[in-house]
């Protein structure tokens, strides 16, 4: 049988290959050869992956790591079916590259998000008060 050691090193070996494909993705879908709904959809898809904010929070029990099991994995594998093959071998080869040097960071993008999610949790606000007035 297996042990819970191995699970849970099993489980993180996924997770870095998920990490390395969400990179490939980023780099992808800046490629000219990608077309322009897919590069959308990938786009959407590293946004919610880097995303400090999930849609179920973590904190819920179950539902709150279903987010990262199924819809994370399921819109990379939508986004790896829209852009061409030989893009996301050169992208996954640019990714290794890149990891070997250390993380990447991009700032810029992470302040994008936080500006994203800070305007849809002020919408969200605004609207919940002009209900509550009514």
């Amino acid at each position: 049988m297996f042990s819970e050691a191995r699970i849970i090193e099993k489980w993180k070996q996924k997770v870095g290959e998920l990490k390395i494909e969400v990179y490939a993705l980023y780099l992808a879908y800046r490629d000219p050869r990608v077309p322009w709904y897919a590069k959308i959809f990938a786009a959407c898809v590293v946004g919610y992956a880097f995303s400090p904010i999930d849609l179920i929070p973590d904190p819920i029990p179950v539902l709150g790591y279903l987010d990262d099991l199924i819809i994370l994995p399921l819109g990379i594998f939508l986004a790896l079916k829209m852009i061409p093959k030989d893009v996301m071998a050169e992208s996954r080869e640019k990714t290794k590259a890149i990891t070997k040097e250390g993380k990447p960071k991009n700032w810029v993008a992470a302040g994008i998000i936080i500006i994203i999610w800070s305007l849809l949790t002020v919408l969200a606000i605004f609207l919940t008060l002009r209900i509550i007035k009514k």
